[in-house]
């Protein structure tokens, strides 16, 4: 793990920020329950630039602009510009449904280096109905091409659930066909109005299980790059198949240790990411409803420095159940969201894994 300056200060490796909970669909599993409505209580644009200067001390972090919708907000242009000239590197998290050659075009001109567009279906029944809105699903596919035709990199991002999983194989080679740089895989957490469907559409236990060993096989051999995110056993699964595979005597290329593609370890809340709300206030994830304080209040070293939730998840050893005896604890840690969202501990062990350590 990076430090910042002298000492041992972990440093942020991206922050994710809630622009908004502002948005034009209505998504049966969104963690923000966004409204169509802009918030009072948003930040405003002098709060923006302020707390950007702050997260500039640990520059160049990957700030991603999210929601709700950001692109919603007015100024997203002007807060991207003014991240850009603190040196950090932007990313903007899209349902694309807005994007169209004009927004494309300003998207690259505010120097955003990478979009993400979530698409939860291989075709328009599976996504626009996930998704609340007839026609999301060929915006979406527009606003991508936009993106691609302004030479900006792109990334689909497909949360899993019972209503799409089999449709993994087909969103893949979507992806494929339209040329995107990657492809990242989320496992539905239960908060905001995924707590509604969570029971009935969640994937668990071994179909988790097959589901992330899919994945694996997929990232070798799709020349995508792949990430799975809300998913710590993946990074388990990832060490297990390539020692398999080192016994066999094949010959592996070295995992990618940065960028947007670094193969770090699974669960980074409030060690290597944070997430900050559109009031301002901090949190371990965008899943994980545990404050670390308010940006309108403390500044942002001294929450993500001091604050005894970061300080808490930066430590192994105070993970309890099977997670805490686990071998793979230091590549993995859990989803903390997931246990807390399930238990209301988020120490507690990932309720979705099937592993059993050797040590239990």
């Amino acid at each position: 793990m990076q430090t910042h300056g002298a000492g041992d200060k972990v440093r942020p490796r991206l922050v994710f920020w809630e622009l908004t909970t502002g948005c034009n669909l209505r998504c049966i599993h969104c963690r923000a329950s966004a409204t169509e409505l802009m918030s009072p209580d948003d930040l405003s644009y002098p709060e923006c630039r302020r707390i950007i200067d702050q997260i500039g001390e640990y520059a160049p972090l990957i700030l991603v602009l999210s929601g709700g919708e950001p692109l919603w907000r007015r100024d997203v242009f002007d807060i991207a510009q003014h991240a850009r000239r603190n040196s950090l590197r932007v990313a903007l998290a899209t349902n694309g449904t807005m994007v169209d050659e004009a927004m494309a075009h300003r998207i690259r001109e505010a120097g955003i280096e990478r979009v993400s567009v979530s698409l939860d279906g291989a075709d328009h029944n599976t996504h626009d109905t996930f998704r609340g809105h007839i026609g999301a699903f060929e915006a979406a596919i527009h606003g991508l091409k936009c993106l691609k035709n302004e030479g900006i990199s792109t990334q689909i991002n497909t949360t899993v659930s019972q209503h799409n999983a089999h449709e993994l194989p087909a969103i893949l080679n979507l992806a494929l066909s339209l040329g995107v740089s990657a492809f990242h895989l989320f496992l539905l957490v239960p908060v905001g109005c995924g707590l509604t469907i969570s029971e009935e559409q969640t994937v668990q236990g071994a179909e988790a299980e097959k589901i992330l060993n899919w994945f694996y096989d997929r990232s070798l051999d799709s020349h995508l790059e792949m990430k799975a995110t809300c998913a710590p056993h993946y990074y388990r699964i990832v060490r297990q198949r390539r020692a398999e595979a080192r016994r066999a005597g094949e010959t592996l290329p070295e995992l990618p240790s940065h960028g947007m593609n670094a193969m770090t370890r699974g669960c980074l809340a409030g060690s290597g990411v944070c997430f900050i709300s559109h009031r301002g206030d901090v949190y371990p994830c965008g899943y994980l409803p545990v404050s670390a304080g308010s940006l309108r209040e403390t500044p942002f070293r001294e929450i993500w420095e001091k604050a005894e939730v970061f300080q808490t998840l930066r430590d192994p050893s105070k993970l309890e159940g099977k997670c805490g005896c686990c071998e793979f604890v230091s590549v993995c840690l859990g989803c903390r969201a997931r246990a807390y969202g399930m238990t209301g501990n988020y120490l507690g062990e990932e309720p979705f894994c099937v592993y059993q350590p050797r040590r239990a």
